[in-house]
């Protein structure tokens, strides 16, 4: 007796409202190379593969990574250059964006000193108004 071995799988959806995401940018992803959903008709069938590469390009997302830069991260680990290859890559793309989100957050600090100043003086100024206006 062989025992059949059960998938979970997601139509385009579940795992966009699972992601709060679009049917759209799920589709977009796919064409980008990222997810590969099987094809059942015209219905997308997800598997728990694309789940987590979802979850995983997500996160890359938020940390300032492009769908270009996300595909590569993904081929380094899918590629048959061996596991301490794939780390070397690895580490090589996350210090490339470490400083790249370092300068952004020096130049989101600067900013917003600048508002503060522009603020402050803002607020000066009304004083000053108000103060001659009684």
């Amino acid at each position: 007796m062989t025992k059949e071995v059960e998938y979970k799988t997601y139509t385009i959806s579940e795992l966009s409202k699972a992601f709060d995401v679009t049917p759209r940018a799920l589709r977009l992803y796919e064409e980008s190379g990222i997810l590969s959903p099987k094809r059942e008709g015209s219905k997308r069938v997800y598997f728990e593969r694309d789940k987590v590469r979802l979850r995983l390009l997500l996160r890359g997302k938020r940390l300032g990574y492009s769908l270009a830069e996300i595909k590569e991260l993904f081929d380094i680990y899918e590629s048959n250059s061996g596991e301490e290859g794939q780390l070397l890559l690895l580490l090589e793309t996350m210090e490339v964006k470490r400083k790249q989100l370092e300068t952004k957050k020096i130049d989101v600090e600067i900013a917003l000193q600048e508002i503060e100043k522009v603020t402050n003086t803002a607020r000066k100024t009304l004083k000053e108004i108000s103060a001659t206006k009684n």
